[in-house]
């Protein structure tokens, strides 16, 4: 299995190329040249199998350039090392007949990018050895969750070096403490003055700059990236949409063949461009339901065709949300456009000089098939997770709240009864002021922690460990940068002169 560029559908590299080298030179995103199968009976043996091993049987498929053994040992590593709360990695959760949450939260980060990011760095251990090269510089732009799981992930990794930009006033006091209290030798943390997609647009910068590139060769150093536009974050997020179906058949909520709705808060697409690999494998999947917060680019794009990010942007209270530059959109339209590269360097150009680009008419027929979308803003997030914790005593987070809110009015619009997954992207605790507002508690006088004491004694709910040890930790990461001064970070961070 080979991959090309989004942009020059001529560049074709192996998967582990493709992790080690995170974008392609010309700025596209590297794409499978064709997608695995996966069919009825690949899924009933599945079934049987535990998460790791699930995962092995999936990534197989798209890693061809490693041995059967190395993708078991990275799959073990990572979900059979005991990082994961929960034995079955991802659970399924039923609510009631037919609506299911897919929990992604039990990693140590308490964040559905602990799915990824808990293995990547065991892909790109594997990946550096077949490609050689110096030492590794994992450069991620975050919106919260993200920059918090890589850090985790590649602590104190051989030959490796991780930094995180994060937009300083655009993440919850619990993830901004996270970042910035990381332990590890070869890990870097600044804040910038903007937004995600100024951190996002900085760092994608960066990674295609050829005098940024020369320096650090010149130190025996390449970039990579921790962001779904690494493949190798991507593709072990295809696994967990796969494995649930596995779960709901092996706990008789469907029948091998049964059709199902998936939907998915999303601000950067990667997590459901994750269910569309999987459904365009054969998984089942009937409605792919792109759920977005007041910053509703998204809903707006796969309603019409026309992608605009001239518009205001606004600070919510599910952070992790809060884009109005979709990275990961390029590889769908990339698929729904035949491949065709050269439509992608037309609208990416349109949407680096306009701010705005509308697909082909074919295209937008294809979105249409495919995807169902809506949005809700801070007040229907509130009244989410009021209503679910009321109606099932379940509590979830903001970004959850606003996949449940868009499934409901999904289903109140068409009628729609098909059995649905809800892809839940974070643990409540990581967003305790938003949440206790929803419950009706005022916690404006509290700091952070008594305000996740009083969300417990509220809800009973339990605190995940790794939260609860961040009282009392001093930051070890107090820079702050602007979008302009992010390349002479990183050359201090990587003490290159």
């Amino acid at each position: 299995m080979m991959y090309n560029s989004t942009r020059d559908s001529r560049v074709s590299v192996s998967s582990s190329q493709a992790i080690v080298q995170g974008i392609s030179r010309d700025g596209g995103l590297f794409v499978p040249e064709t997608l695995p199968r996966i069919t009825g009976a690949d899924i009933a043996a599945l079934t049987s199998m535990p998460y790791a091993d699930r995962a092995a049987s999936v990534l197989s498929r798209f890693l061809t350039d490693f041995t059967g053994e190395e993708t078991a040992q990275c799959t073990r590593a990572a979900y059979g090392s005991g990082a994961f709360r929960s034995p079955a990695v991802a659970p399924v959760h039923t609510l009631e007949e037919g609506l299911h949450i897919l929990e992604l939260w039990h990693g140590p980060t308490c964040a559905f990018k602990d799915m990824a990011l808990q293995i990547l760095p065991h892909l790109m251990r594997v990946s550096a050895s077949k490609t050689g090269g110096g030492e590794i510089v994992i450069l991620v732009a975050t919106s919260g969750d993200t920059g918090k799981a890589a850090l985790e992930g590649f602590r104190d990794a051989p030959h490796t070096r991780i930094l995180v930009f994060y937009p300083e006033d655009g993440v919850s006091p619990m993830q901004k403490l996270q970042m910035t209290t990381q332990e590890g030798g070869n890990v870097g943390v600044c804040a910038i003055r903007g937004n995600f997609d100024d951190a996002q647009s900085g760092v994608k910068a960066i990674f295609t700059d050829e005098a940024v590139g020369n320096a650090l060769r010149d130190h025996g150093m390449q970039f990579s990236s921790a962001n779904s536009i690494n493949w190798g974050r991507l593709v072990p997020q295809i696994v967990y949409y796969i494995s649930a179906y596995c779960d709901l058949l092996a706990d008789g909520k469907l029948k091998m063949g049964d059709t199902f709705n998936v939907v998915v808060p999303t601000g950067n697409f990667g997590n459901i461009l994750a269910a569309y690999y999987a459904k365009e494998m054969g998984l089942p999947v009937a409605r792919l339901i792109c759920a977005s917060n007041r910053n509703r680019v998204l809903t707006d794009f796969l309603a019409t065709g026309t992608y605009d990010r001239n518009r205001p942007f606004y600070p919510t209270t599910s952070p992790s949300m809060d884009i109005l530059i979709s990275s990961n959109l390029e590889r769908l339209l990339y698929h729904l456009a035949g491949r065709d590269d050269a439509v992608i360097r037309t609208l990416m150009q349109e949407l680096a000089s306009k701010g705005v680009y509308t697909v082909p008419e074919g295209v937008k027929e294809k979105l249409t098939g495919l995807f169902d979308a809506g949005w809700c803003d801070d007040a229907g997030t509130a009244a989410a997770i009021a209503d679910t914790y009321e109606k099932y005593g379940y509590l979830c987070d903001t970004h959850t709240a606003v996949g449940m809110k868009v499934y409901g009015d999904y289903r109140a619009r068409t009628g729609d009864t098909t059995p649905t997954v809800i892809a839940s992207t974070a643990n409540p605790y990581k967003f305790s002021a938003s949440v206790l507002a929803a419950l009706g508690r005022d916690a404006a006088e509290l700091d952070e922690f008594d305000k996740v004491e009083a969300l417990q004694a509220l809800t009973g709910c339990p605190v995940p460990p790794p939260l609860a040890g961040l009282r009392g930790k001093t930051p070890r990461f107090t820079a702050v940068c602007s979008r302009d001064e992010m390349p002479r970070v990183v050359f201090d961070m990587l003490d290159i002169r």
